[in-house]
């Protein structure tokens, strides 16, 4: 008693204090183990499926052991079946618990839905209850708040901004940037004439310096040191993916990967600041921009406070595009090189096309995006290796999807591989190289099904860098067949992987021979 009366104000702080335990400990155990029973009774009752919820980690270690032993060993040379191999969770419970069904993201619930039409209303998002989802973690520090992730004003202002410079008009004035640097890369392929040559670093090289020069006025050396940290990041983003991050916790204890991911963030964010001072250096305010970098600093110093971008907006666009810009395309012209090489009837077509339209001069946009042949192999190639094979929107409130009812706050899970590889909407000949089945333009080869071919996204956000990527990978891919066939380098070993985006995770390895 005496020690109470000494000592009332030390008692009632600790009492608060003990409340305030008791209070956090409750919330913890309503996030991760009441609300996970209520959401998957209330899916259940509505049809809807899945595997069941595991305490704190969901499904994570699930689907951390199949993707571990799917990509495990190498597939055949000549076998394009890649859904079992880059998302075997969602080929194996798809097939256990049909076209749309529940998963755990540790306790985050998650819809996978991989039904086309549902697919289409998700990414259309027309009265605005499927936003993208917060970037948190390793992904956060690579790609920041830039268009690819951020919502509502700000990114109609980013959009607007950069379908100005990759557009049109603009568009067109970066080719002769783009033939300049294959141009360079080729010269350097004649070395490797009758030998062996290692493509999808070539290619990685190549369009990082393409980027570099149209959209932020300087060269591939200049930017290699983010690039070469934006891979960094990527990296430890993939080794992360599916580790669980408590609340809180997370914050305080710090693995090497997030000490790392630290380090890797801010170095980046000192190469663009960089780079943005050189450009001060060299410019002024009233000179004449049109790179995406200039439009960038513009919109910095808008005079009106609601168009102005801050400083890290500004850095945070970059780091996107750097790492979007290069990363996409490299992966499309690896891949294409690679169902080239191994089917030389469509390359010799090919070439043939190339060479009837343009003989050996440089491409130009106008002809390009009229090249039938090469048309329907960019297609067949993006169809059978999308860059991107999974996207994720959220349900900001409560909402009718199809014949469900979906809660606020779930995840939303989409697979372009899968509706890519459904042999429902392809046919039986689904994991065949068959360029030929979008003769009759994409509707008719996906029998008129809404978002089946989805290599870019689909709807309002749909990649604003399309056109731009489209045409850098064919102005390269003419200007090699130009120049070069090939064939696969017996050393090739065909094992694609998604490190972030699906990439082969031993290079392209061909024989060049020079024509």
């Amino acid at each position: 008693m005496d020690f109470v009366n000494k000592y009332p104000t030390f008692l009632a702080i600790g009492f608060l204090f003990l409340l305030y335990l008791i209070f956090m400990l409750l919330k913890f155990l309503y996030k991760v183990c009441w609300m996970p029973v209520v959401i998957q009774h209330t899916m259940r009752s509505q049809g809807i499926k899945g595997p069941s919820y595991k305490f704190l980690h969901g499904n994570n270690i699930e689907i951390f052991n199949m993707r571990t032993q799917s990509m495990g060993q190498p597939m055949d040379h000549c076998s394009h079946e890649i859904f079992t191999r880059i998302v075997p969770h969602v080929h194996t419970w798809v097939n256990l618990f049909g076209p749309n069904y529940l998963n755990w993201y540790g306790h985050q619930a998650q819809l996978v839905v991989t039904e086309a039409e549902l697919i289409k209303e998700i990414m259309n998002n027309k009265d605005g209850v499927y936003p993208k989802i917060k970037l948190e973690g390793h992904a956060k520090k690579l790609l920041g708040d830039g268009l690819s992730s951020t919502r509502g004003d700000k990114w109609t202002k980013l959009r607007k901004l950069a379908n100005g410079v990759f557009h049109g008009e603009s568009l067109k004035s970066m080719t002769a940037a783009m033939m300049s640097s294959t141009e360079t890369m080729l010269k350097r392929w004649k070395e490797y004439d009758g030998k062996e040559i290692e493509v999808f670093q070539e290619f990685k090289v190549l369009t990082s310096d393409i980027i570099s020069k149209t959209a932020f006025g300087s060269s591939y050396l200049e930017g290699k040191k983010i690039f070469d940290m934006l891979m960094k990041l990527t990296l430890n983003f993939s080794r992360n993916s599916h580790k669980i991050r408590l609340p809180g916790i997370s914050d305080w204890i710090k693995s090497d990967d997030d000490i790392e991911s630290e380090k890797l963030e801010q170095g980046i964010k000192d190469c663009i600041l960089e780079i943005i001072m050189k450009r001060d250096e060299e410019t002024s305010i009233n000179t004449s921009v049109n790179d995406y970098l200039g439009e960038l600093l513009v919109a910095s110093r808008d005079e009106d406070d609601l168009k102005r971008l801050s400083i890290d907006d500004v850095v945070d666009e970059c780091k996107t595009f750097y790492f979007a810009g290069h990363e996409t395309t490299a992966s499309l012209l690896g891949w294409i090189v690679y169902l080239l090489a191994t089917h030389n009837e469509w390359q010799e077509r090919a070439r043939e096309e190339v060479l009837e339209v343009f003989g050996n001069a440089n491409p130009n946009q106008d002809s390009i995006t009229r090249l039938n042949t090469i048309n329907l192999i960019v297609n067949e190639s993006l169809r059978l290796y999308p860059p991107v094979p999974a996207l994720k929107r959220k349900v900001e409130a409560k909402v009718r999807l199809g014949k469900m009812t979906l809660p606020p706050n779930m995840e939303l899970y989409i697979c372009p591989i899968a509706v890519h590889h459904d042999p429902k909407i392809w046919g039986t000949d689904v994991h065949r190289f068959k360029p030929d089945r979008f003769e009759g333009g994409i509707a008719k080869a996906t029998n008129n099904t809404p978002a089946a071919f989805m290599p870019f996204g689909f709807g309002p956000r749909t990649c604003v860098g399309l056109n731009f990527a489209l045409v850098e990978a064919k102005i390269a891919l003419v200007m090699i067949l130009q120049r070069f066939k090939f064939k696969l380098s017996p050393s090739y070993v065909h094992s694609p992987v998604q490190v972030f985006m699906v990439t082969p995770q031993h290079g392209v390895q061909i024989i060049l021979d020079a024509i």
